[in-house]
């Protein structure tokens, strides 16, 4: 073995399948995109180089401004959302009895499809016969929302099956986290008089802020990029009240055969994400030093 790791020759050839996937499958796609960006472009045919013109043009594109404040929005929910998690995590590693039943049926969303997911809750929020408005008419509310046709409430509506749809997998790792705490540091503070409350607060969460670090990151990103989900169920509408980023570039590629400007887009929305992970790590770091 101390004869491989010695060997130069030897670790370039380990390596080197590894670096040609990431460089092949990330690094390559992400200059090409933000070359296709320099390019006004059809998807097919010639490609004319523009310059900078279509990153000109996002810089003062409202609607990407505005489909970028939804994103964030987005990011903001799902980073909250995470404290919900951490308390249903808790209680399942405080082992309460049908605990395995819990953590089974917070899984399910994971094995649907986000299609799937979507239409189940269209029909949930739809203003005739949907569950919801069928139970705020059975508590006599006649005028029941247009969760989804009404352009104040739409964004907000979306984020709901989003947060259902991620919650088995955050809270599955939560609670890997959590029953990996040693049990000798809770039964000492247990000793010491300390409550369930200062248990979690003081003692598990502390020990797993790695783990909820790298959660929050996430959370951000995934936010930030989404886009199934809400474009299967609002498609970006009612007037662009549910647009993000990621539907917006799509709509501008596929939807108009603008190539260059979608590439800009995307580019954009990589830049936007790599800031958002920079600024999470160093506020966390401050956080913690």
């Amino acid at each position: 073995m101390k004869n491989v790791m010695s060997n130069k020759t030897a670790i370039i050839l380990y390596v080197l399948p590894s670096l040609l996937l990431v460089l092949f499958l990330i690094y390559i796609p992400i200059a090409l995109t933000g070359y296709y960006g320099l390019m006004d472009w059809s998807g097919v045919g010639q490609m004319k180089f523009i310059g900078l013109e279509n990153y000109k043009k996002l810089i003062h594109d409202k609607l990407f401004w505005e489909s970028t404040w939804h994103s964030v929005l987005l990011a903001l929910f799902s980073v909250l959302s995470l404290i919900g998690y951490l308390i249903v995590s808790l209680i399942l590693a405080s082992k309460i009895k049908g605990g395995n039943l819990f953590r089974k049926i917070y899984i399910i969303p994971m094995l649907m499809s986000s299609v799937a997911i979507a239409q189940l809750w269209i029909k949930i929020f739809d203003p005739m016969n949907g569950l919801i408005n069928s139970l705020l008419s059975m508590f006599g509310i006649k005028e029941t929302p247009l969760w989804l046709a009404d352009p104040d409430m739409a964004l907000y509506s979306v984020f709901i099956p989003i947060v259902w749809q991620y919650a088995g997998f955050y809270i599955i790792i939560l609670y890997a986290a959590l029953i990996n705490v040693p049990q000798e540091l809770i039964e000492a503070a247990r000793i010491d008089g300390a409550n369930a409350f200062q248990i979690a607060y003081k003692i598990k969460v502390p020990l797993i802020s790695g783990v909820l670090k790298v959660l929050v990151i996430l959370a951000v990103v995934g936010s930030l990029k989404y886009f199934d989900l809400i474009y299967v169920m609002t498609g970006g509408g009612p007037g662009h009240a549910t647009e993000v980023i990621a539907s917006y570039m799509y709509k501008e590629a596929f939807g108009k055969f603008n190539f260059g400007y979608g590439s800009a887009i995307g580019f954009g929305l990589l830049i936007l994400s790599m800031g958002a992970t920079w600024m999470i790590q160093k506020m966390l770091r401050v956080n913690q030093e």
